[in-house]
């Protein structure tokens, strides 16, 4: 059912655990599935340098997140932004039909969290806004 990616992201997961004091806070969750999300950032100079996440939801949703973080550390506010669904469901090497939502789950934890950051520095959104 889950790629050997899946399921090695699944078992040990990368960037498990929350940064003190982060940057941004991404929080996020699927009432119809119970997954729920929490993405923190360390951010300088515009640029992710630490990315943690706490999840509660099945293998699909902790290596969607483990991925997503391992995406974008490193990236810019903007490349993060960038980073889709398909991205993180691509990087794990696919996911099942049912369980795509938790690759979209961890797009929009992203989003959530650097407009968290955004909204304390009061900085530009990555759509202009």
């Amino acid at each position: 059912m889950y790629s050997e990616r899946v399921m090695d992201h699944f078992m040990n997961p990368r960037n498990m655990g929350e940064i003190p004091d982060a940057d941004g806070v991404g929080e996020v969750g699927n009432p119809a599935c119970g997954d729920i999300m929490r993405i923190t950032l360390r951010i300088e100079e515009n640029r992710i340098v630490d990315a943690k996440f706490k999840t509660f939801g099945c293998a699909a949703a902790i290596a969607s997140s483990s991925m997503a973080t391992e995406l974008i550390k490193g990236k810019t506010l903007e490349e993060a932004w960038a980073v889709t669904n398909k991205a993180v469901a691509g990087a794990l090497e696919g996911l099942p039909p049912q369980k795509l939502h938790c690759s979209v789950l961890a797009e929009e934890g992203i989003h959530q969290a650097i407009d968290d950051y955004r909204a304390r520095h009061r900085t530009p959104t990555a759509n202009g806004g």
